[in-house]
């Protein structure tokens, strides 16, 4: 027998005996209605206590018909449910009445002993074994449904979680956003879609999260039209002000926090090939307003690039505030609060756009050639929203996990590399610019993907760093990175290969027998530079890579943009727009086995080709 079934059984047989679940030093027994034949029960007692031995061993046979297989970790659940159902039935106090009653109606004086058999007819008589059992075949369902209902891909097995999920320990004295995702529906694009059968290998949803600097990911759950997303995610709501990130936040402060809860949907096929479904930023600030602290809310996921006007699905979120709040905001407070924030970061969006337009009109002033050139001031992103160029580069410092920016390098060029898909027919290239998130959870994106993260990790390094907007061979458009030494070297970066390059210009007004160096880059032609603080805009006479100076102080080759105009829109925390860049993590494979497993498969391929 299981160690779950013979818990179970030795639980239940104590609990019908009157004893507790540790050997009699359990609950009190509740006091009976009403003592019948009290006057008689020194007379009794032996032979009740010979009786409940007898029981015990007849209530293990009862008890073998409703018997059932629990794994370890179930076993004491499910003692607790039995134990609240048997004092709520007041089992202990009826067994004690039958008792009594059996031993002064039923017997006679010189037989005051209960026989097994006279136990079972007793309590069958007086219904309470039915009752009982039949609470106890109730558990017994719930649990198997809960068991064999979740359909499993082979990939991975999904654990069926309970809809209401446990929370998990955490520290009384901070701020805690507890975000459960509980299913999603009216994602029409998998209405057809079969129900897989277990070990049957089929597409998943996974949904991941960042909310400053942490990140978290859901586990798998099968593409369907109501995908059985079951996930509760802890985020920490903390200061940003140096010495006070231990303290704990109140509302009033937690409204000034406009950082959103940005949330990335992606789609695993059965090949393992990632696709981005949605990316949402969730304003989580309206649980501050909430009774309670606790709000529901059903997010609507649109699709991204050419589909970001499109519905995706729903998604059901409850957010909740722990603690609890001693006092939560007015409904007033917080929508004026953001009022305020989108009227202030519209009004900053807006002067940029201005000030950009005169900044595009004086590059063209200085030679009407300059139309042709490429000149990117902003972008869009994968929900279609135009951003400066600026934004999507900031200082990422990766710590121990990259340890040199050529490591770095290494890094970034082992992301897929994947061009944005194109609708129809042309051949056009489709502008979509991946916030970090969706690209680090995708795991693979354009040439502008890679490039903006190696150019944040090399800053993060505390190198100069740009990307480069321009050409490659056959004016293909194209973008790489450019590092610009103390000494005055200048590097190039090829984020999707790790190639570096040193770029030394030709000089074009030298004599035809002085030797010019030989590019080894595959760049043609160079439009505009940009990081996180600065942008340029090529005004030379000629935007070919091979005789370009980058000497970017001087204003006759390198059109610079006001620091302060890019400062208002792109700096973390300036306007709402601009999402949170999240960090890196750790990765989940473990690099010794992994390789020991690939070399192991590489010794039998060579042996088996060596024997063909």
């Amino acid at each position: 027998m299981p160690a779950g079934d013979e818990s179970s059984h030795e639980y239940r047989a104590s609990l019908l005996s009157g004893t507790g679940p540790n050997g009699g030093n359990g609950p009190p027994r509740p006091a009976p209605a009403r003592r019948r034949g009290s006057g008689r029960a020194p007379a009794g007692e032996g032979g009740w206590g010979r009786g409940l031995a007898r029981g015990r061993e007849a209530r293990r046979l009862l008890s073998g018909a409703a018997a059932m297989s629990l794994p370890p970790e179930k076993a004491s659940e499910l003692k607790q449910i039995i134990h609240q159902q048997l004092v709520k039935m007041d089992v202990h106090g009826r067994i004690r009445e039958v008792l009594a009653e059996t031993i002064r109606e039923e017997l006679a004086p010189e037989h005051q002993q209960l026989s097994t058999e006279d136990l079972i007819k007793a309590l069958r008589q007086r219904g309470i074994i039915d009752d009982v059992m039949k609470e106890l075949k109730f558990v017994t369902d719930v649990n198997e449904k809960e068991r064999t209902s979740a359909p499993k891909p082979s990939t991975h097995f999904v654990d069926r979680e309970p809809p209401v999920l446990k929370k998990t320990n955490i520290d009384p004295t901070r701020r805690y956003l507890y975000l459960q995702v509980l299913g999603g529906k009216a994602f029409l694009e998998h209405l057809q879609e079969p129900e897989p059968l277990p070990g049957q290998t089929c597409s998943t949803f996974t949904l991941c999260l960042h909310f400053r600097n942490q990140r978290f990911r859901s586990k798998p759950v099968p593409c369907a039209c109501e995908p059985d997303f079951h996930d509760g995610f802890l985020l920490e709501v903390h200061k940003d002000s140096l010495g006070d990130g231990s303290k704990m936040v109140d509302a009033t402060t937690m409204l000034s926090i406009c950082d959103p809860v940005h949330m990335v949907l992606i789609k695993t096929d059965t090949f393992g090939e990632t696709t981005l479904v949605a990316s949402y930023f969730l304003e989580w600030r309206s649980v501050l307003a909430a009774e309670n602290g606790i709000t529901n809310v059903a997010v609507e996921l649109l699709g991204v690039g050419t589909e970001s006007k499109v519905s995706v699905g729903v998604l059901n979120i409850r957010l909740e505030m722990y603690p609890q709040l001693n006092k939560t905001l007015s409904p007033e407070i917080t929508n004026t609060q953001f009022a305020l924030e989108r009227q202030k970061t519209a009004e900053k969006e807006r002067l940029f756009l201005v000030y950009a337009k005169q900044w595009w009109r004086e590059y063209l002033q200085i030679r009407p050639t300059h139309n042709v050139r490429l000149v990117k001031i902003f972008a869009q992103d994968e929900n279609g929203v135009n951003r400066p160029v600026c934004s999507y580069i900031r200082p990422l410092r990766a710590g121990r996990l990259l340890d040199t920016p050529r490591q770095a390098a290494r890094f970034v060029s082992v992301l897929g590399y994947e061009r944005a898909p194109v609708i129809g027919g042309g051949g056009g290239k489709q502008e979509q610019w991946c916030t970090l998130l969706a690209f680090l959870c995708r795991n693979k994106g354009d040439c502008e993907d890679h490039a903006n993260l190696l150019c944040s990790l090399l800053l993060g390094f505390g190198l100069e760093a740009f990307v480069c907007v321009g050409t490659k061979a056959k004016g293909v458009p194209h973008t790489w990175v450019m590092t610009y030494g103390t000494d005055g070297t200048i590097t190039f970066w090829e984020s999707l290969t790790g190639h570096r390059y040193i770029h030394r210009p030709i000089n074009p007004d030298d004599p035809p027998l002085v030797e010019q160096p030989k590019p080894l880059y595959p760049y043609r032609t160079i439009g505009c530079i940009f990081n996180h603080q600065k942008f340029f805009g090529n005004c030379q006479p000629s935007d070919a890579v091979e005789v370009c100076v980058f000497d970017l102080h001087d204003e006759s080759k390198w059109k610079s943009m006001s620091g302060e105009a890019i400062k208002s829109v792109c700096s973390p925390g300036t306007t709402s727009s601009v999402p949170p860049f999240p960090p890196l993590c750790a990765s989940t494979i473990d690099a010794v086995v992994t390789s020991n497993e690939i070399e192991l498969q590489l010794r039998i391929l060579v042996s088996e080709h060596r024997k063909h």
